[in-house]
């Protein structure tokens, strides 16, 4: 989800100068000097990374938040009295420098980053908190909203501004602005402990995961994996200065990839320990400490603000609106869930019993096992289908293929525009009617200084108001393959891609005026939605079929294959919904916690969190950890994890509709982008949703597709 600095949704989106406003001259030729202070020239005013220094993000970021502090002061003292036109248009025509430099600067970080910028994101988060308190605590600024927004029903405004004024005055309510003098004084103190808390946990996992990657020093230790996997490893040793050895990194998930090709059992326990553990060591890259004091800093701003806890805060704005309401959906699967862990476990132990196995399945056995219960059962061998899942041809001839049937887009790749690391690539994303509707970027491959996972953000907002297109990137964490190696991903992989793609299309279709409602600026049970929905094009047979091509031979993918891999889709859905709930919950345990609780022992709670779920945690492990779980610590998804839930069943609820109205058609593409893709945040998300959907969403079709009992 992209962020906007005047969202209060993420750490990133606020900051606080400590220098004054500069003289004109040196403001100018500041600008010369740094390319962040000026907008840019290149096409769709793309951030030109090829003059971009890492010394320039921080005075770039300092300028943007004064230039930004200054506008605002302006908007509060207009002595005439406040309208719509006079605050809230002024308030989104601010911060143009700061946004401008906190996108790219945001790229950077997560995707290529480095110890320059590593020192930045440190010592610019309390700015960032700060900053937005220097807006959302201005008195005088929140007198003029709040005075618009007394009379809102007597305006005349549109359907996006009313919005946009609801969102404005929520976002002051929820930054404390109706707090006294003193409480103030003591959010603007928790929101910078929390905003930096927040920073030395990103940094510190990443530093967990590097220094926790498996090295392995004799080769037949890798047995299972294939020739390009283990010339990949030892490349990724070679990187490291171990010549001779053998590294397999971590993502950031519990399970790692080679957990399903390794057969020396050691080697996946050592690599499934090294992942668990990886930030619970007792040393520097300990994060337990870290994520315990953000809990009960969170649960203390919340009780400030009037709400009973930090879940409470989160979800008033979210489509669920309470924690009771997820807690509630969440519920609702869990049987159906367990059932399927049970009959899944028996499955995966009679196969390791088949194989001569002595031992009952254990996490680090999964993969190679319920694979092994997959080829049993559906014939299925994931190293017979890679060589159909060439990356480039899945991107061109898949994932732009299934968006050129459903919305008439076209794409052409550009070599002129400069990126922040060489493996990126750019392309024009070309409307229906043959005009530019933005730019993407994409960046696939793992690095050591990238973020775990995989995302979608923004380089540039769209915005009628400003008068600019989106500018978006797709980042992701495949292993790159050795020099000469066919570039083969998995279908986990290629389904990544497609996610990624939805919110790419989310973005890429924003039409909105005001850019605090654009595109991506949604809900985080709602943002999911367009994402997971673009997963389902992956398996149509039209779209498969265009790029499951041989790498090879060019021969198409044979339909008996195409038939095991729809069954197998089926598969393993019991382990993969319930490592999902059990992060959600979680999530959910550590941020329900009230203000008055003392601080947790993170081992401790998370074990008793774990237990009282009813879900198998002896054989399926949360997908994320407490102490690596990235995206509610630091990625704003805090008492949010349940959206990925919450938008399965959305996005099922929705493809559910288009099988029944004819599928994969140009016409369906249409009526999905006009009524969801390009709505952003104009609208409410149930009235939205039903409008598409025609009735509230259900839970049926969502355990239709993983094959559960229930399903309709």
């Amino acid at each position: 989800m992209k962020p906007h600095m005047l969202l209060a949704a993420t750490a990133l989106a606020s900051l606080l100068v400590t220098a004054s406003a500069s003289p004109a001259r040196q403001a100018v030729a500041l600008a010369r000097a740094n390319p962040l202070l000026a907008p840019s020239a290149l096409p769709f005013q793309a951030p030109p990374f090829d003059r971009i220094r890492d010394s320039d993000y921080q005075p770039a970021l300092d300028r943007g938040m004064a230039i930004q502090l200054a506008e605002m002061a302006k908007i509060a003292d207009n002595p005439a009295a406040p309208t719509f036109a006079n605050t809230i248009v002024p308030m989104e025509q601010s911060g143009r420098t700061l946004e401008r430099a906190q996108l790219a600067f945001s790229a950077v970080a997560g995707a290529n980053t480095n110890d320059t910028i590593q020192k930045v994101e440190a010592d610019e988060a309390p700015k960032f908190a700060a900053h937005s308190d220097a807006i959302f605590l201005n008195p005088k600024l929140f007198a003029r909203v709040n005075a618009i927004y007394a009379k809102r029903k007597s305006l005349g405004l549109t359907q996006e501004q009313a919005m946009l004024l609801e969102v404005y005055h929520q976002q002051f309510v929820h930054a404390g602005a109706n707090l006294n003098d003193a409480d103030k004084v003591r959010l603007r103190d928790l929101n910078k402990q929390i905003s930096s808390l927040e920073t030395k946990f990103q940094q510190t996992l990443l530093a967990a995961a590097k220094a926790g990657a498996l090295v392995v020093d004799d080769k037949a230790k890798l047995a299972g994996l294939s020739d390009a996997e283990i010339a990949a490893a030892a490349q990724a040793a070679k990187d490291r200065g171990l010549t001779g050895k053998w590294v397999l990194p971590l993502q950031n998930t519990t399970l790692q990839p080679a957990l399903g090709s390794l057969t020396d059992r050691a080697t996946r326990e050592a690599l499934f320990r090294a992942s668990w553990t990886r930030a619970t060591k007792g040393d520097a890259y300990d994060t337990r400490a870290i994520i315990s004091q953000i809990a009960m800093l969170r649960a203390q701003k919340a009780k400030l603000l009037g709400f009973p806890s930090w879940a409470d805060y989160v979800l008033e704005n979210q489509m669920a609106k309470t924690p009771q309401a997820a807690e509630a959906f969440m519920a609702k699967l869990v049987p159906a869930t367990a059932a399927a862990e049970r009959r899944e476990v028996a499955e995966v132990n009679a196969a390791i019993k088949a194989s001569g196995g002595d031992f009952d399945v254990r996490p680090w056995d999964w993969d190679l096992y319920s694979e092994k219960v997959r080829k049993a059962k559906y014939d299925l061998d994931e190293a017979e289908v890679k060589p159909y899942f060439e990356i480039d041809r899945v991107l061109k001839d898949g994932v732009f293929y299934a968006a050129n049937q459903l919305y008439g887009l076209t794409f052409k790749e550009r070599h002129d525009i400069p990126v922040y690391q060489p493996d990126v690539r750019t392309f024009d994303v070309i409307d229906a009617n043959g005009k530019p509707l933005g730019l993407m970027y994409f960046d696939y491959w793992k690095r050591d200084n990238k973020a775990g996972g995989a995302w979608m953000s923004n380089l540039v907002n769209q915005s009628y108001l400003l008068g600019t297109k989106p500018v978006i990137y797709n980042v992701a964490n495949f292993t790159k393959p050795a020099a000469g190696q066919p570039a083969l991903i998995s279908f986990d992989d290629v389904t990544t891609m497609f996610h990624e793609f939805g919110h790419a299309l989310h973005g890429l279709f924003a039409a909105q005026t005001y850019p605090t409602l654009s595109g991506t600026s949604v809900a985080r049970d709602f943002v999911e939605f367009p994402s997971q929905f673009n997963e389902h094009w992956a398996l149509d047979p039209k779209v498969l079929a265009h790029y499951a091509v041989d790498y090879r031979t060019g021969a198409p993918m044979p339909q008996a294959l195409v038939d095991k891999i729809k069954r197998a889709s089926k598969f393993n859905q019991g382990y993969a919904m319930g490592e999902l709930i059990a992060a959600a919950e979680l999530d959910m345990k550590w941020h329900a916690l009230p203000a008055g609780a003392p601080l947790q022992d993170a081992d401790t709670f998370e074990a008793d969190a774990l237990a009282r779920m009813g879900l198998d945690i002896t054989h399926v492990p949360p997908r994320y950890r407490s102490s690596y779980f990235l995206h509610i610590w630091s990625n704003g998804y805090s008492a949010g994890y349940y959206a990925y839930l919450w938008t399965q069943m959305l996005d099922d609820d929705a493809y559910a509709w288009f099988m029944a109205h004819g599928g994969l058609t140009r016409a369906n593409g249409q009526r999905f982008r006009d009524m969801i893709l390009s709505k952003g945040h104009t609208m409410d998300y149930g009235p939205m949703f039903k409008a598409f959907y025609g009735k509230d969403p259900d839970i049926g079709p969502l355990l239709e597709d993983r094959g559960f009992p229930g399903g309709q």
